[in-house]
């Protein structure tokens, strides 16, 4: 599907706000509000726009100590990969990872109630079935810059 600058600048908006009104975008965009929300629809059936959220403050209601965590894997085959990727999706604690190449294997954030709470999910990662080699940890003391959800069209070139 080939976008235009209009395309991107919905784009844009929306993923800043997306409880903007029909006519507020239209009018952003310099587009009436049939043709705008005609594109905003076709967005959504490319699937482009994949859905609409708010942003919640999680410090806001529950204090958590953020974790970063690099992970080593005793064994490097897709049924190894699979298993610890697994575990890592029903870890409600694990909010976010990445698989990386270099000297480690994944890259993980955990949010625990307590760095306690931290060591018991490591230490029950390490004596069931995770497959982790060796793990380093890194608690936070600063966020410098947290991810910002928002669509930037300079990124793309329509």
């Amino acid at each position: 599907m080939k976008l235009d600058r209009y395309d991107l600048k919905i784009l844009e908006i929306l993923s800043r706000d997306g409880r903007i009104t029909k006519s507020k975008l239209a009018e952003a965009i310099n587009l009436s509000v049939s043709p705008c929300w005609e594109r905003v629809r076709r967005l959504e059936k490319a699937g482009i726009i994949e859905g609409y959220s708010a942003r919640i403050n999680a410090a806001a209601l529950v204090r958590r100590t953020p974790v970063w965590v690099q992970i080593e894997l005793k064994q490097h085959n897709a049924e190894s990969f699979a298993r610890f990727e697994a575990l890592v999706h029903d870890t409600p604690e694990v909010t976010e990872c990445v698989a990386v190449g270099g000297g480690v294997d994944y890259l993980i954030k955990v949010e625990a109630d307590t760095v306690d709470a931290y060591q018991r999910l490591i230490d029950t990662w390490l004596t069931g079935e995770a497959g982790i080699e060796r793990y380093f940890t890194y608690i936070v003391t600063k966020t410098v810059k947290r991810p910002d959800p928002g669509f930037s069209r300079d990124d793309f070139t329509a």
